[in-house]
């Protein structure tokens, strides 16, 4: 299924080792398909409360960075991380 929709609909190859991540219709759920050499592996989350932040795709397919995916798959919005307050004294 999923990698169908990576080969036909992105036009990706599935074995390329690329991460493709798919979210649910509500935006709570999130599926993300690996191929580590062997098979594929489908990590699968889902959240208690909000939503999964989306980036808008274009062209149908977004491309993230290691640490924007990391961020996405925690459900923080990657697009404005709250790193809290820095230091109130340095040195």
């Amino acid at each position: 299924g999923l990698s169908a929709i990576a080969q036909d609909v992105l036009r990706q190859r599935p074995a390329n080792g690329a991460v493709f991540a798919f979210r649910g219709r509500r935006g709570d759920r999130v599926k993300l398909l690996y191929w580590d050499g062997q098979g594929f592996c489908l990590y699968y989350k889902v959240l208690e409360k909000g939503r999964f932040p989306w980036p808008a795709a274009t062209d149908g397919s977004v491309r993230l960075t290691a640490a924007q995916l990391a961020m996405l798959w925690e459900g923080i919005d990657w697009r404005r991380p709250d790193w809290g307050a820095p230091p109130a004294r340095t040195g």
